[in-house]
């Protein structure tokens, strides 16, 4: 049986896995792309009805890489965030122009973004598509990693990415240990539009349930994030849209004018996953195979960003002392890259979800004092947008 040989197989053709193949496609790499579900982008699991707020940060990453003129033209950009807690007095405001940026971050839809970047991998000459198909053993060894697929063919390669989701089968293929937090809670997703037209402005609005996020879309559109606890979540996305819009209006509040229509809810059960040690022999895992966070503050796609980038720089260091992709050497300096962010961001979105997800008054209160102090005070701010811009450090504010 004859094998095909690559530098690099990335199992997973969503969002960071088709970011990463665009990224590579620039170096002097043999890719393969392995994904499992038709390249039909209107029922494709990973470019469904969500849309994403990408930092600021991650748009430089996608630039340099090449990708985000591909995204750029369907992107709305984020101009002004407003963070408030429902029935209480504290909040923040952020301006783009106070850190001397264009825009905080940008939206994508993921339905009209997965369209873009499936076009732009068919252009690539350095990376095959294999599709659909779903690996069905792997063997990792000293010099390379044999795959078998389902339907018989066989692939080596020096670098095994793992970019297949948070349920990943090359995860639990190779026994990498995860640790699960159920936050009890679902996401609530939909597209609403709004009286007033967003402008630009990004809200985050902590409600009794939990968290609460309108992002602006083109066409004056809003994506609702809205996290509910799960026992209440069917029966919220079931309701008549009225009762849907006065229940969303009363939580959120007038800040866009009246709430006059809202399309298809879906429903996304929250569930933090780490993988506290996310690579293992010639192996990465990637974006939600690594990490699936909490929607607050809008975390996921961006970490995963981050990682992508820095994996594309070392795998360019290596090439260029004559190292392999793949080589525990190459590992061991991404990791040493990454570790702290992770860890630090996985760290974050989780204490605020617990924290903005709490009705013990002394929390409330501490919270609450917390917004205060940081909608006063330029230095605390600097720190939530160090993190959520996705810079080393926040642009000074003036």
């Amino acid at each position: 049986m004859s094998v095909n040989h690559y530098d690099v197989a990335i199992v997973g053709g969503g969002m960071s896995g088709a970011c990463l193949a665009l990224a590579l496609s620039r170096l002097p790499l043999r890719v393969a792309l392995l994904e499992a579900t038709e390249p039909d982008v209107a029922h494709h699991p990973a470019f469904d009805a969500r849309a994403i707020a990408l930092s600021a940060g991650s748009v430089d990453a996608l630039s340099r890489h090449g990708i985000w003129p591909l995204l750029a033209e369907q992107a709305e950009p984020i101009t002004r965030i407003h963070v408030s807690d429902a029935g209480h007095l504290g909040q923040v405001r952020m301006a783009a122009q106070d850190y001397r940026l264009s825009a905080l971050g940008q939206v994508i839809e993921l339905t009209t973004t997965g369209r873009a970047l499936q076009q732009a991998l068919a252009r690539a000459h350095n990376v095959d598509i294999y599709c659909p198909v779903t690996p069905v053993d792997l063997q990792p060894g000293v010099e390379a990693v044999s795959m078998t697929l389902e339907d018989g063919r066989a692939l080596s390669t020096r670098l095994l990415v793992a970019a297949d989701g948070g349920q990943s089968f090359v995860r639990d293929a190779l026994k990498i240990p995860v640790t699960r937090h159920d936050f009890e809670q679902s996401a609530l997703i939909a597209t609403v539009k709004t009286s007033e037209h967003p402008q630009g402005r990004a809200f985050e609005r902590f409600t009794k349930g939990g968290p609460l996020a309108l992002l602006p879309l083109p066409g004056g559109l809003s994506s609702l994030v809205w996290s509910v606890p799960r026992h209440e979540a069917p029966e919220l996305a079931d309701l008549p849209d009225a009762a849907f819009l006065a229940r969303l209006q009363q939580a959120f509040g007038w800040r866009l004018g009246r709430i006059e229509q809202t399309g298809p809810r879906h429903l996304y059960p929250l569930i933090m996953t780490q993988a506290p040690w996310p690579i293992g022999q010639r192996t990465v895992l990637l974006g939600n195979a690594a990490h699936l966070l909490h929607p607050i503050a809008g975390q996921g796609f961006n970490l995963g960003m981050r990682d992508i980038d820095q994996l594309v720089l070392t795998l360019e260091e290596g090439l260029s002392r004559g190292e392999q992709p793949g080589d525990h050497e190459m590992l061991r300096r991404y990791w040493g890259r990454r570790r702290q962010d992770q860890q630090d961001t996985i760290w974050l979105t989780s204490a605020l979800a617990q924290l903005f997800s709490n009705d013990y008054a002394p929390l409330v209160a501490g919270r609450n004092l917390g917004l205060s102090l940081m909608g006063h005070l330029s230095m605390m701010q600097r720190l939530l947008v160090a993190q959520t811009l996705g810079f080393g450090a926040a642009p000074s504010a003036h």
